[in-house]
């Protein structure tokens, strides 16, 4: 019988090893017996807090956007001005926390899995929302409507792009040249475009 207060920490360990699990192998196709295993608890457990694997891979994508979503809204709680607001969902998105090898594997292998799932395109469907509304809170006040979404669109790209791209890099992945990749777009935007507010 499981201790009384343990399922929080063992849920959270359960996700934490699914992360490391995924990204190790480099996809989904891990099972539950080695995510308990780096856990530190039994198959059987495992099942007894999440079900079917199914389940525990949904559960370890939500933390994941809780997590981002959770950062971003402290990011831009400091944030004073419009360009500040997008400089921060930028950082965020390649903080130390954030842009992990471990992490960046996983939000691949989510991509993926998400040609598969619905409840996980459902779920890139909520980040790529709030990407995009976060882009949008500073880029309105700088550009007209048409002009702000297309660089939002184009800023949210180049941050999965990168994601994609350093999660297939055997090297950790270069969160300054990352930052300094999408900024160079973002200022090149403001730079060309006709009509700022």
């Amino acid at each position: 019988m499981p201790k009384v207060g343990m399922q929080p920490v063992r849920r959270r360990a359960l996700i934490d090893a699914t992360i490391t699990a995924i990204g190790e192998r480099g996809s989904v196709d891990v099972t539950m017996s080695e995510i308990a295993g780096i856990a530190g608890v039994s198959s059987a457990l495992a099942h007894h807090y999440f079900g079917a694997k199914t389940d525990l891979l949904q559960a370890t994508m939500r933390h994941l956007l809780s997590e981002l979503g959770a950062d971003c809204r402290a990011a831009l709680a400091d944030a004073r001005t419009p360009r500040e607001r997008i400089a921060a969902v930028i950082a965020v998105n390649f903080s130390d926390k954030q842009f992990r090898p471990e992490i960046t594997a996983a939000w691949l292998a989510f991509y993926v899995e998400a040609q598969r799932s619905p409840e996980m395109r459902r779920l890139l469907r909520v980040y790529a929302r709030r990407l995009h509304s976060n882009l949008m809170s500073g880029l309105v006040r700088l550009l007209d409507r048409p002009a702000a979404v297309r660089a939002a669109e184009g800023i949210a790209a180049m941050i999965d792009g990168l994601y994609i791209r350093h999660a297939l890099k055997d090297q950790p992945p270069d969160a300054s040249a990352a930052t300094r990749l999408v900024e160079d777009y973002l200022d090149m935007k403001l730079a060309t475009t006709k009509e700022p507010r």
